[in-house]
């Protein structure tokens, strides 16, 4: 096991486990992001690894930024500057070649939605809280939340959580991902390049899209 302060790594049969360990709400604070950059860079230089799960001590996974530093933020150029710090970590994540997996073990807002929207796949109990509250604070998502919510749950549903900051659960959040792309396929379905497509696979000709 390798510890920093707040974050720990463990690697078992392949599989790297980052536990987030800064209460009370595991808080993703400026050392925080500097650890999971340095756990990260390890995982990618361990050829050992192929695969790691990121997920948070006690009842959060992760709660968000920590709202003492962002309080004490002077002007544009620091506030900036710590988004880009959130933004680097979370590009870590979602560039590393093998898959990484949000364990949501409990609640899941702001900074904490955007890391687990950056990994590969998320896990979530159907009673976890996810959501991206920052309207309430009056901020918005830092690091990269406007950008990638809306590619797992829809820009419709991405927009009505960015805007009221209202949480959902972790039920909620699969049916929100599933039925957009339930919704996308039934579209789909209705073009004739589909038929086109599927009857060519099945008459094994070439098929002859038309865009439409």
């Amino acid at each position: 096991m390798t510890e920093f302060k707040y974050v720990s790594l463990t690697v078992e049969d392949g599989v790297a486990t980052i536990m987030v360990d800064h209460p009370p709400v595991n808080s993703l604070s400026a050392e925080v992001i500097r650890e999971l950059r340095e756990v990260v860079a390890r995982i990618k230089a361990d050829r050992a690894v192929k695969a790691a799960i990121i997920t948070g001590a006690g009842r959060f996974f992760i709660a968000g930024a920590d709202l003492r530093e962002i309080a004490g933020i002077a002007d544009a150029r620091q506030g900036a500057e710590l988004a880009r710090q959130g933004e680097r970590l979370l590009r870590d994540i979602e560039l590393l070649e093998v898959p990484v997996i949000a364990a949501i073990n409990g609640t899941c807002l702001g900074g904490g939605t955007e890391l687990a929207l950056a990994c590969h796949l998320r896990i979530a109990g159907e009673r976890s809280q996810i959501g991206q509250p920052e309207v309430n604070l009056g901020i918005i998502p830092g690091f990269g939340g406007t950008q990638r919510l809306p590619r797992v749950v829809g820009s419709a549903r991405a927009l009505e959580m960015i805007l009221t900051g209202d949480p959902i659960t972790g039920a909620e959040a699969k049916a929100a991902g599933l039925a957009l792309e339930n919704r996308l396929f039934g579209e789909i379905c209705e073009t004739r390049d589909m038929r086109e497509g599927v009857g060519a696979f099945l008459e094994k000709r070439r098929p002859k899209f038309t865009d439409q």
